[in-house]
């Protein structure tokens, strides 16, 4: 499918918005506080907050350049506000007031005349009318200045690169990071949004792609400081229809509590944070309103920082397992009953936010595993209440310290035990968020093959892709191998999916595909390319549902994905033409090649096609009027030149010289990587270092020999029109060659057979022309 990076917009549709548009407000703040942003309308916003310590602080911000909308959706670059006037009713509720000391202010960071870096404060009461927790403010931005009494410095407004205005709990103090008893919350509210002046407008991408066949996913820990309608907007806007995978996160959705030592931990009964049950809340309303049914995602997967110890997946050794994200996250243990009563509750939270908005969702169970670390290999089945578990299920509990070793009796059984475990953790979860939800509610599971599935621990399947997890456990299968994808892996890719098929065997329509992602933006021309193309093969191989993951790096590096369409094959009889060619047939091969002859007389050449197109004559063939009769009933029978067929070319059918019989090593068709599982024929011309390669798309099956490095293997299949695809890829730098005999894809080349009696007893030859047919590989 053809895709698009867009780095900006080229002459797409755009519409206008006013400044300050409340949709386009984001939150920001340092953990472990948490905020989040909703809005009413577009003249109203709100934000949830929610604060441990005494010098928390949460900014509203406004950017003048647009960081995380789609490029051809987002709003136009401007940093100058010269002679407009922003205008809000300020709302408050269990915050500091505008009138205190470290109130809201308004902090503008951009440059001063002389062109330097400059932040200015303006405190907001100074520009207000009204009560303290509810007033009219009004910002004339050529006219504002710092100071606790605006009698500072004047506000630069032609520089202007981002505002915010900052939120604090009360008993704030910037000094003091001593902790609350308890989390505190507020809530603040701009209202009556209003713009006056000269640039009061922003151009807005008003780009409508049409559906393009896929999915999107979105995660909360990525989208927290942004509308939900936000979001919304860019998924429909870029042509993702239908069911959304929502991540619901592991680091900002639940409440955190105050423990005796002065950590905070999740609340063992799954309590939402306020923002995140504000957020979620018209997240789902929003999607209803839209036709959008969310699936929503949970993990086992929580961020290190705020999970109880007995809760983490242990090593042998004692080591918690930890992700290599920053900072780190940890995995649950499946065979804890607290950690998993809390995910549990997790999951009825959520859902019963859906049901009581009559809204329909999926639930998805994402990524469950046991832990294996990256540098050891050490499996994470070690955590005190796995220990008891495992004792209880098997004759011992060997201390497996690396999982690519794991061989024998006890250590097979140990992780058996330890799927079985997982799987029946899993079943929990999924009927808790049955129940929860009181109704029909599709349930699936996404796996990550490159992790459950790698080649250096193949025992791991056994504790992380269980056979309790087989078809019809679950509705449905997702499955995600962006490691392996963006790598380049094809072989261990395709392996993986035969093993799952095997081991779970979903049926295809019961699978869905997810790939991406781009962390890096650097990697973006490379990855995007291999991610559309992994679309396109779930698609072909009977996935039809596939999801792009995510939304954050979609938008990043304006990745465009445009509407699926079946790949137009042209009609193809594989017939071999039914009569023998004899010497005399013509064949001539063509290429085609500029030349400019310059002032001096010499020669400019450029040749066009890489490979030579043949032309026949098989009229020469035709020895009587029988031959004719079965000329004409198989011209007729291909549509004259509508409907292509096989040519056996008497003159070069072998990769064996023109004609000699195949050998495993004739035709060098690729060096491996070590990654690469398809090759597709070739013959080559010429002795040189670079050949003319002519590709083979019609090569008699069952004359194909292959080899690597001179050895013959039969580790391969081929498909139609010509590739040979190798089970296991292989090594880097290893030849790959084969041999074979094969025909000419061809067509009769006039919609006439001009061809008559006289002809014959004559003597002479009648004209059939064919051409050779490109076929696109």
């Amino acid at each position: 499918m053809a895709y698009w990076l867009a780095d900006k917009r080229e002459g797409q549709d755009s519409d206008f918005l006013q400044r300050f548009d409340a949709d386009y407000w984001t939150v920001d703040f340092p953990r472990p506080a948490m905020a989040s942003i909703i809005t009413q309308r577009s003249d109203t916003v709100r934000v949830d907050c929610e604060f441990h310590h005494r010098n928390e602080l949460v900014g509203l911000i406004w950017d003048s350049e647009d960081r995380f909308d789609h490029p051809l959706l987002g709003y136009a670059t401007d940093r100058d506000y010269s002679r407009t006037t922003l205008t809000f009713l300020w709302t408050s509720r269990d915050v500091r007031h505008l009138d205190e000391v470290n109130g809201p202010t308004l902090t503008i960071e951009g440059r001063d005349t002389d062109g330097n870096a400059r932040s200015w404060f303006v405190r907001l009461w100074k520009y207000a009318e009204g009560a303290p927790n509810r007033a009219t403010v009004t910002l004339p931005f050529s006219n504002l200045r710092e100071g606790w009494l605006a009698d500072g410095d004047l506000v630069n407004p032609a520089a202007i690169d981002r505002m915010f205005i900052s939120i604090v709990p009360p008993g704030y103090d910037p000094a003091d990071p001593s902790p609350f008893a308890q989390a505190t919350t507020g809530v603040v509210g701009l209202s009556n949004i209003r713009v006056a002046g000269e640039r009061a407008m922003l151009e807005l991408g008003d780009v409508i792609l049409p559906a393009n066949g896929s999915g999107m996913a979105t995660a909360y820990d990525d989208s927290y400081n942004l509308a939900p309608g936000r979001v919304l907007r860019n998924l429909r806007h870029l042509g993702y229809t239908g069911d959304v995978v929502h991540y619901l996160g592991m680091s900002h959705f639940f409440r955190l509590q105050r423990q005796p030592d002065g950590a905070l931990l999740v609340d063992p009964a799954g309590t939402l944070s306020l923002p995140a049950i504000s957020w979620h809340s018209q997240f789902l309303v929003k999607c209803k309103a839209l036709g959008i049914r969310p699936i929503l995602s949970l993990s086992y997967e929580l961020l290190d920082v705020h999970c109880p110890s007995a809760w983490k997946q242990r090593a042998h050794n004692g080591t918690a397992a930890r992700t290599g994200w920053e900072p780190p996250s940890t995995l649950l243990s499946p065979a804890n009953p607290e950690a998993m009563a809390y995910l549990r509750s997790v999951a009825a939270k959520f859902l019963d936010l859906a049901r009581t908005r009559s809204m329909a969702v999926a639930f998805q169970i994402g990524e469950p595993w046991w832990w294996v670390t990256a540098d050891t290999r050490a499996p994470c089945l070690y955590d005190d209440a796995a220990r008891a578990v495992l004792a209880s299920r098997v004759p011992s509990v060997p201390a497996i310290t690396d999982l690519r070793t794991a061989s024998t009796p006890a250590e097979l059984a140990l992780l058996d035990a330890a799927g079985a475990i997982l799987a029946e953790s899993i079943a929990d979860l999924a009927a808790a968020a049955r129940a929860a939800y009181g109704g029909p509610l599709e349930v699936m599971l996404l796996a990550f093959t490159p992790t459950i599935l790698d080649a250096a621990t193949p025992e791991a399947r056994r504790a992380n892709l269980p056979t309790g997890w087989a078809w019809p456990a679950y509705d449905r299968l997702q499955v995600e191998d962006y490691d392996w994808l963006t790598a380049g892996a094809e072989a261990l890719r395709r392996k993986a999916y035969k093993t799952v098929q095997a081991r779970l065997g979903y049926p295809l329509d019961r699978q869905d595909y997810l790939a991406g992602f781009v962390l890096d933006p650097a990697d973006r021309e490379r990855f995007w390319a291999l991610i559309d193309a992994g679309l396109d093969e779930a698609r072909a191989r009977g996935v039809v549902r596939t999801f792009v993951w995510a939304l954050p790096q979609v938008c990043r590096d304006g990745y465009v994905r445009l509407p699926y369409q079946e790949k137009q094959v042209q009609p193809f009889d594989d017939l071999l033409y039914p009569l023998a060619l004899g010497r005399d047939a013509g064949v001539s091969p063509e290429f085609s090649t500029s030349i400019a002859l310059t002032a001096s007389g010499h020669e400019r050449r450029n040749s066009q096609w890489s490979d030579a197109r043949l032309h026949y004559d098989v009229g020469p063939g035709i020895r009587g009027e029988t031959d004719l009769g079965v000329l004409l009933e198989f011209f007729r029978a291909r549509r004259g030149p509508a409907r292509g067929f096989r040519l056996a070319d008497p003159f070069d059918f072998s990769s064996n010289g023109l004609t000699g019989t195949p050998t495993a090593t004739d035709q060098l068709i690729g060096i491996g990587d070590g990654l690469t599982a398809s090759f597709w024929l070739r013959k080559n011309y010429g002795s040189s270092e670079d050949p003319q390669q002519r590709p083979i798309t019609r090569p008699r099956a069952d004359t194909v020999l292959v080899s690597v490095d001179g050895v013959p293997t039969t580790d391969w299949v081929l498909e139609p029109g010509g590739p040979v695809i190798f089970t296991d890829a292989p090594g880097a730098g290893q030849s790959v060659r084969a041999g074979f005999l094969f025909d000419v894809p061809v067509r009769f080349a006039e919609d006439r057979l001009d061809i008559t009696g006289a002809t014959f007893r004559a003597g002479e030859a009648p004209s059939v022309p064919l051409i050779e047919l490109r076929e696109e590989l």
